[in-house]
C-alpha cells in the first residue's frame, strides 16, 4: 500500500509539491509470484518518482537489530574524543573511521554539529582496491564489529532487495543490477548529534543529496527535512518500524531522471540522536550513465557518463578537511570529469 500527494510539479524537477512523504509496502517484493512483485515494484517506482524519499515497511530487519546497532554506537561515540581519535577516518586508505565533528562541509557551507563513524564494504582482497574500497578501519572496541557488521550485512541485503524492485519500476529485466553490485563501495555511516539544549533552525547537516545510487536510513529521532518540488522543506519525522529511502545522484543518472536526487538536510534538534545511513552504489568500475531505451525526464539535464567510484570519491574530497587539504597540497586530485557538489536533483534553498 502507498499514499501520494497531488502530481504538481516545478518544471525543472520530476517532485511533486509533496507535503509528507509516501509511504509503500515492499512485502510484495519478496513475494513468489512476479505479478506480486511488478506491482509492488510499480508503487515504490512511482513514491521514488513523484518524491525522491519516501518510508518503507515490509522489511525484513527486526526491532533487535535496530536495538543493537544503537547500544554499540552509543557506547562507541561515548568515549573522549582522544580516545576516537585514535581511529580518524584520515588514517585510513578506503575513507572508513571516525569522523569528528566540523570535519565536514557541503556546498552550502554549513558545517555539520555532529559526530559519525564510516563503515566501508570491508573489501580485503588486496587486488581491485581503491580510494573507497578496502578493508575497513575497525575500532579495537569490543562487539563493535561483529555487532555492526551484522547490521551492514542484513541492510545491504535489503538494498539488494530494492535494486531488483528500482529495476522492474524501470521495465528492466529483475536482475539487471545484479552483475554491477557485486563488490559495492556502499558505506554504512553510524552518526551521532549530541544533546543541544540550545538547539535551534540551524542545520545538524547541510542541505545535499546523496552520491549514490539509494540510501536506506535508519533514524532514533526527528529531525529530517526533505525539499519537495516546490522547494519547501518538508518534515519527515520517524515512524516506527518504518526504514526512508532516498534517490541518489547515480538512480538519477541511470534512470535518465525518471527518479530524481532529493535535497535534504538535517536540523538540531535537542534530544540527543543517532542516524545510520547506507548508502547503496554499484560497483566502484561501473560506468554510470542513462540506461539505453530509457527517455529523458528532465529538459534541463543531459546526463554525461561517470565512473561510480569516481564520483563517490570526487564527492568526498570536496566535502570532508583532510581530504581538501591533500587536494590543495597536491597529494591527490580529482578525478577526471569529476562533477562540483550539489550538481543533481533539485537544490534551490539551503
Amino acid at each position: 500500500m502507498a499514499t501520494f500527494s497531488e502530481p504538481v510539479r516545478n518544471p525543472v524537477t520530476t517532485h511533486t509539491c509533496f507535503q509528507h512523504l509516501p509511504l509503500v509496502d515492499i512485502s510484495g517484493l519478496y513475494a513468489p509470484d512476479l505479478p506480486t512483485r511488478q506491482a509492488t515494484a510499480r508503487a515504490l517506482g512511482q513514491a521514488a518518482h513523484e518524491a525522491g524519499f519516501l518510508y518503507i515497511t515490509g522489511h525484513p530487519l527486526q526491532p533487535a537489530s535496530f536495538q543493537s546497532l544503537v547500544d554499540i554506537t552509543r557506547a562507541y561515540f561515548s568515549q573522549p574524543l582522544d580516545r576516537k581519535m585514535q581511529d580518524y577516518i584520515g588514517q585510513s586508505s578506503n575513507h572508513s573511521g571516525y569522523v569528528p565533528m566540523g570535519e565536514e562541509q557541503f556546498a552550502s557551507g554549513s558545517i555539520d554539529h555532529k559526530e559519525a563513524y564510516d563503515i566501508g564494504y570491508d573489501y580485503l582482497t588486496e587486488q581491485g582496491r581503491r580510494p573507497m574500497l578496502g578493508a575497513t578501519q575497525w575500532p579495537d572496541f569490543p562487539g563493535f564489529k561483529s555487532t555492526v557488521q551484522a547490521y551492514y550485512r542484513e541492510a545491504l541485503q535489503l538494498g539488494n532487495t530494492l535494486f531488483r524492485g528500482f529495476a522492474l519500476a524501470l521495465g528492466l529485466d529483475e536482475d539487471y543490477f545484479e552483475t554491477i553490485t557485486l563488490n559495492p563501495p556502499s558505506q554504512l555511516r553510524l552518526i551521532h548529534y549530541p544533546f543541544n539544549l540550545a538547539a535551534s533552525d540551524k542545520p545538524g547537516i547541510g542541505a545535499h543529496t546523496d552520491y549514490e545510487c539509494f540510501t536506506i536510513l535508519f533514524p532514533t529521532q526527528d529531525g529530517l527535512e526533505v525539499m519537495n518540488g516546490a522547494g519547501d522543506w518538508i518534515d519527515a519525522p520517524v515512524i516506527e518500524g518504518a526504514l526512508v529511502v532516498n534517490i541518489g545522484d547515480m538512480m538519477e543518472i541511470l534512470s535518465n531522471g525518471y527518479f530524481m536526487a532529493t535535497s535534504h538536510r538535517v536540523r538540531k534538534v535537542q534530544q540527543e540522536r543517532y542516524s545510520f545511513p547506507l548508502f547503496c552504489a554499484c560497483d566502484y568500475d561501473t560506468l554510470i550513465q542513462p540506461i539505453a531505451g530509457l527517455k529523458p525526464h528532465r529538459a534541463d539535464k543531459l546526463y554525461q557518463p561517470l565512473y561510480c567510484g569516481d564520483h563517490l570519491y570526487a564527492q568526498t574530497i570536496q566535502t570532508f578537511a583532510y581530504l581538501k587539504k591533500r587536494l590543495a597540497e597536491g597529494q591527490i586530485r580529482l578525478p577526471q570529469n569529476a562533477q562540483a557538489l550539489s550538481s543533481f536533483g533539485h537544490l534551490t534553498q539551503s
